[in-house]
This record gives C-alpha cells, structure tokens and sequence, in this order.
C-alpha cells in the first residue's frame, strides 16, 4: 500500500496533467464527441466529477460505522497500474448525467472544487486508520479508503491519456477540415 503522503503527490500530479491535457482542447469543442461512441472533453470531466464525489460520499458514509472484518482473500485487487494503463476499456457502472456537462471553465472550477473536498475529506481524517474500511470496486476488487484515494488518482491518470487522445482526435478533424 503507498502511503498517505504519496497518495497526495499522486492526487496533485493526477489533476495536473488532466488539466494540462484539458488545455489542449478548444472551449468551443468542449462538447465536441471525437467519434461516435466517444466521450467529448465536457463528459469526461463531467465522468470525473461524478466518480469522486461517489467515492468520498462513500467513503464518508462508511466511516460513519466500525469497521466490518475482511476476510484475508477478499483483500486482494487489481494492480493500480492496470486501471492507469488504459489497456482494458471498461463502461462505467455509473452513468453520466447530461446535466452535468457545461462549458469549460465551468466544469474545471468545479473538477478543482471536488478536489479541494476530497482534500478536506482526508484532511479530516488523518487521526483515523483508514486501511480497516474496506469497499468493493465493480472491477477491482476490493479496496481499503487509502486505496480508494489512490483508485482516484489511478482514475484520473487512466482519463488524462483519454483527453490527450479527444485533443489529439480533435485537433486532427479541424485540420482535416482546413485542407
């Protein structure tokens, strides 16, 4: 397990590089769906807001209550490498709320304002050991609170190469059209 300390580096680098990425797509394409089937730029964050702000709701719920005893099998999961590689495609469990996307520096604000709760969250819990709340994950397995922080940073790196690649898709169709 990493520690708190590098969860955060991860949580701060992770966020980074996607809004590094998200400033490589025009606001006026921020809607824009790459493909049919794709996800544009707008959906993606909007995916992103979604999955941690669950997480956390979660995550506060469940220290709410004791700790419930896992057995030792059950603790074992998927590498966080293989959700960061990108090399399995899956579909969220969860679905997206049209509603959700707006314009670009709104949504932004708004990914950073997620950001600053889950901080606050682990903030707020620093005096606890966190690694005896465990929760299942629909691909995973099952993964304590430190891992569920680190599954957020996992999350967000595995969408980041996602945004390079509606960038790049974009990019490609604008020019295309120039021609």
């Amino acid at each position: 397990m990493r520690s708190l300390p590098t969860i955060l580096e991860n949580l701060a680098c992770a966020q980074n590089e996607l809004l590094r990425a998200a400033d490589m797509v025009p606001a006026d394409q921020w809607k824009t769906r790459p493909a049919e089937g794709r996800w544009s730029a707008g959906e993606l964050t909007g995916h992103l807001i979604t999955i941690e702000r669950a997480i956390i709701g979660r995550a506060d719920r469940l220290l709410s209550k004791p700790p419930k005893e896992v057995p030792f099998f059950k603790r074992f999961h998927i590498p966080m490498m293989v959700v960061e590689s990108r090399l399995i495609r899956r579909k969220t469990p969860i679905p997206l709320d049209p509603g959700i996307v707006r314009e670009k520096e709104e949504m932004l604000v708004e990914l950073r304002q997620v950001r600053e709760r889950t901080l606050a969250f682990i903030e707020k819990t620093l005096e606890r050991d966190l690694s005896k709340y465990r929760m299942p994950h629909p691909f995973l397995g099952t993964l304590n609170t430190y891992e569920w922080f680190q599954m957020i940073a996992s999350h967000e790196i595995r969408h980041t190469k996602q945004m390079r690649e509606i960038a790049r898709t974009l990019l490609k169709s604008v020019i295309s059209l120039e021609k």
